[in-house]
């Protein structure tokens, strides 16, 4: 039965040639049976079997670690490729390899591997791209009350261009387009419109209206019924008053609170525009028609009356004044109560001048016509209000 095989000793230290049993140093051991058996038994005396050969691995190269984080805001250094001490293998670094591993280390000759930097880093402003695009201009937000609101505007506005057209080519051209003043159309219904006792009160005061601003009080002694003028005008104030024509004429006549005297007051309603009635304003104060005595208006002598004897002989003073704010022209005309004739009549401008002695002047006539004519006007201002020239 053959015997066990031993077991393998460890391995030892390496020996030079001249200690291993049989090696060119040693003695040589003697021949034959006895010799070999002596080899034999000289090699398990030295190892105790067949010794496994010595097997020498080369240490592993240390790899340089990463270098350490840069200064702040200091571009990094060139860095040098690192010294690699070299590498010495000590005799008790031998040691064997497990089954199955890999050797991971540089083998001689293999080129280095790549060495690793810390991660870029960027300093100061960020790199600019390389294409730039022009900001565009940013589009205001549509608000949808501002379009409604321009849209109605529009609209509006051509509403009224398109009526202000159709109202000049309705009424004539541009003479009649002119703008008349507010109330001017209510005012030319007037005579029919507005009650007898609101164009011709009953009583008019006239406080300061006498002479040397003394107190008056006239009162109301008969109201003539509407008629044209044919009758009621001279003829030559008549023709002077053609331009504008004649719609309709209402008249009144007064007595001062003494009854010396007595006044007819009229208002003549024309069918002129704004336009024909500035006209005729400026032909009677240019050519001083208002003055003229061949143009004096007529009396309202009411039977009956203390003016039944107040004729065409009996007129002393008198005014014409020529509206326009409103279409119509007023007067008034004044003489004695008494019938009696008057050879020199003056306007009432001359026959209120202080210091004036002509008999009109004195018997304060002039003040007579001038302060009727003044109330009755401005009764008819403020009845087509709203007035737009003053009372004179």
């Amino acid at each position: 039965m053959p015997s066990p095989a031993p077991a393998p000793s460890p391995p030892g230290p390496v020996r030079a040639a001249g200690d291993v049993p049989g090696g060119p140093g040693a003695p040589a051991a003697a021949s034959g049976p006895q010799g070999v058996g002596g080899r034999q038994d000289g090699r398990r005396a030295g190892g105790g079997g067949d010794a496994a050969p010595a097997e020498i691995t080369a240490r592993l190269r240390p790899v340089p670690g990463s270098p350490g984080p840069l200064p702040a805001q200091v571009p990094p250094p060139p860095v040098a490729p690192p010294v690699t001490p070299p590498v010495t293998p000590s005799p008790g670094a031998a040691r064997r390899r497990p089954v199955g591993a890999v050797d991971l280390g540089p083998q001689p000759g293999a080129p280095r591997p790549p060495a690793h930097f810390a991660a870029p880093r960027h300093w100061g402003v960020p790199e600019t791209p390389a294409e730039t695009t022009t900001r565009l201009r940013p589009v205001r937000t549509r608000r949808p009350a501002r379009v409604v609101a321009a849209a109605a505007c529009l609209v509006l506005g051509a509403g009224l261009v398109g009526g202000a057209v159709t109202g000049s080519w309705l009424t004539g051209g541009a003479d009649a387009g002119a703008a008349a003043p507010t109330g001017y159309a209510e005012a030319r219904g007037l005579w029919h419109s507005a009650p007898v006792d609101t164009l011709f009160p009953p009583a008019i005061k006239g406080d300061g209206a006498g002479p040397g601003g003394a107190d008056r009080v006239w009162t109301r002694v008969a109201v003539a019924p509407d008629s044209g003028c044919a009758q009621a005008l001279d003829p030559l104030l008549l023709k002077a008053l053609e331009p504008v024509g004649c719609l309709r004429l209402v008249r009144a006549t007064y007595t001062d609170a003494t009854t010396s005297s007595v006044t007819t007051v009229g208002m003549l309603f024309t069918e002129a525009g704004a336009p024909a009635m500035k006209a005729l304003r400026t032909r009677f104060s240019n050519e001083g028609l208002a003055d003229r005595t061949d143009l004096m208006p007529r009396t309202y002598p009411a039977k009956g009356t203390v003016a039944a004897d107040f004729g065409d002989r009996q007129r002393a003073s008198w005014t014409v004044r020529v509206l326009t704010d409103v279409p119509v022209v007023v007067y008034a005309v004044s003489g004695f109560a008494d019938g009696r004739t008057v050879a020199d009549p003056q306007p009432a401008g001359r026959a209120t001048v202080p210091g004036a002695t002509n008999a009109p002047a004195q018997a304060g006539l002039g003040h007579e016509a001038k302060g009727i004519a003044d109330r009755v006007e401005r009764g008819l201002r403020r009845t087509a209000h709203p007035a737009t020239e003053p009372p004179r």
